[in-house]
């Protein structure tokens, strides 16, 4: 701490160097009891009342409490290890893991150990960091894949009912329930938002096609970032057209094909060849647009970043579905059957999951 034009200011410092904690900071981490419910964690005052030239009285260390006065009268001493907290880089889950090719075969995670709260929390710290996991030795009852995902979130009903079969129906309303080659691509581009995570459940699977694909949209945007930054720059920006349609369902949205959270960085991909439609734009701008999403095909289906594999009866594979592209390929159902099932869960509550795991580990080894 030290005194600026007689005010007080708290500085810390780490191993990126010396940071300031600015008064309106500090106010707004209040943990008075007056200030702070303790059982929600919720405020008692409204911090956007408060002056915008809020300043800092006095500031004063004290064991391991931080003794501070405000302008505005308030004045209490806060814990450091709470302050230390809030300084803290993340949001506590681990980072993305970009893979391709070399990975091998996504992490493998048995269904007995994902029942326990050690198994659980492997899994979901591989699904977080590297958007997928095959859950390995599932029951091959129908309707297990429903157990799965609450085992790791919250099921996302759509209209494709809060779970889908896939397999081969002729005159079906999805290209997903014939028996021909899908590419890499997401599911939903056209709803709002686009299901976080997908799970797929093998029942049965009898034929030598229907191998699963899977390709991470980070690796390939960060190739694409190298080779043509401009290609990037337009597939992050021009927002496309996804449309879906039946007979009971019209889902339609415009977006743009690279993905960005509010800070800029890239997420995934909005990405459906047999769902999206060009914007009318000028011949040249759409010249330009279509050699960037050629080149973003062509990487996608690269040998480079591909996994693939058959996915055995009693797998579940879990994959971020705004993040992890798949697709299959071909197969003859006149070989015999193969029926998966299917359904969505969002990010949240595996993220959730994850730190509530992390914070009752690290108190059971205090």
């Amino acid at each position: 701490m030290r005194q600026v034009d007689r005010r007080a200011v708290v500085e810390v410092t780490g191993p990126d160097g010396t940071v300031a904690l600015p008064a309106l900071w500090l106010r707004e981490r209040s943990q008075a009891p007056d200030q702070l419910d303790q059982i929600t964690g919720q405020r008692l005052f409204d911090p956007h009342r408060l002056p915008a030239d809020l300043a800092l009285v006095d500031a004063r260390l004290d064991d391991a409490a931080l003794v501070v006065a405000f302008s505005d009268g308030h004045h209490e001493a806060l814990a450091v290890e709470v302050l230390l907290a809030s300084l803290a880089p993340g949001d506590g889950c681990p980072p993305s893991r970009p893979w391709r090719s070399d990975l091998g075969r996504p992490p493998l995670h048995d269904w007995s150990a994902v029942d326990t709260d050690a198994g659980l929390r492997a899994a979901l710290h591989d699904l977080i960091a590297y958007g997928v996991v095959i859950v390995v030795g599932a029951p091959t009852e129908p309707g297990t894949v429903l157990e799965v995902a609450d085992r790791l979130g919250y099921v996302r009903e759509t209209n494709f009912g809060r779970l889908f079969d896939v397999r081969t129906v002729p005159g079906s309303n999805d290209l997903a329930y014939r028996a021909v080659a899908l590419g890499p691509h997401i599911d939903n581009p056209y709803r709002e938002p686009v299901p976080g995570i997908q799970l797929l459940h093998c029942l049965v699977n009898e034929t030598t096609g229907g191998w699963s694909t899977l390709v991470d949209a980070l690796a390939v945007t960060g190739q694409l970032a190298v080779d043509d930054p401009e290609a990037l720059r337009l597939l992050r920006t021009v927002p496309v057209t996804f449309r879906f349609r039946d007979a009971e369902t019209e889902l339609v949205t415009q977006r743009a094909v690279v993905a960005v959270d509010d800070v800029g960085a890239i997420t995934g991909l909005h990405y459906s060849p047999r769902l999206d439609l060009l914007p009318l734009r000028p011949e040249a701008e759409l010249v330009a647009y279509q050699r960037a999403r050629r080149r973003l095909a062509e990487l996608l289906v690269d040998p480079a970043f591909e996994l693939r594999f058959a996915l055995e009866p009693g797998q579940v594979l879990v994959f971020a579905n705004d993040r992890v592209l798949h697709g299959r390929t071909g197969f003859d159902p006149q070989e015999g059957s193969r029926h998966l099932q299917g359904c969505y869960i969002d990010h949240d509550a595996p993220r959730s999951r994850y730190r509530v795991l992390t914070r009752e580990r690290a108190g059971s080894e205090a």
